[in-house]
């Protein structure tokens, strides 16, 4: 029963729309409605800038590390690989929202952060030159997607099976901008400190 609730607390976790509340706190109307109509970090960056997408970042990260926290002191490092999973599905599917979420990215560093650190560097340095490298952050993440199991398995088949769903899930949130990058038309981030 204490799992069960473990999975439950960190979906819920993992549904609150930082996003969505940190551009209406800010003034910037609902991140729904403006870009790609997502509520992510990249999607607040077009309206608020670096800044206030840093900050939607950091929340977002911070959320799936307190699930992450949760599932390790209630069953171990898998169990915690595990909550970190439930945290991104809520991010993806909040029951608040209708189930219109995020991608995941961001809630998918907090995983990282939670379960070990050298692998959040690690996987940082590589999203951070491969998306600085192209303009394009939807590449970065798509390396990190492949690059995230190999890692987790390294660890444990537990962690690296967590990490496998939490791969998939994001590869499936973010199938049209792989798309677009296939065929050369995904749209480049724009780096600008404050909007």
């Amino acid at each position: 029963m204490l799992y069960f609730f473990s999975i439950i607390i960190s979906y819920l976790l993992g549904s609150i729309p930082f996003g969505l509340i940190i551009a209406k706190l800010f003034n910037k109307g609902d991140i729904r409605k403006v870009g790609s109509g997502n509520i992510g970090a990249t999607n607040v960056m077009r309206v608020g800038g670096l800044r206030l997408a840093g900050l939607v970042w950091l929340l977002d990260m911070f959320k799936a590390i307190i699930a992450v926290l949760i599932g390790r002191y209630v069953g171990g490092e898998s169990f915690a690989a595990w909550c970190g999973f439930f945290a991104i599905v809520g991010h993806c599917f909040p029951v608040w929202l209708k189930f219109h979420g995020g991608k995941g990215i961001s809630s998918l560093f907090g995983v990282l952060m939670a379960v070990n650190p050298l692998l959040f560097v690690i996987c940082g340095i590589e999203w951070l030159i491969v998306s600085l490298g192209t303009g394009i952050s939807s590449a970065g993440a798509t390396v990190v997607f492949c690059l995230m199991p190999v890692l987790g398995f390294v660890i444990g088949t537990g962690v690296g099976f967590g990490f496998l769903a939490i791969a998939l899930l994001c590869f499936w949130r973010h199938r049209e901008n792989i798309s677009r990058l296939i065929h050369g038309k995904e749209s480049k981030i724009e780096w600008k400190w404050k909007k």
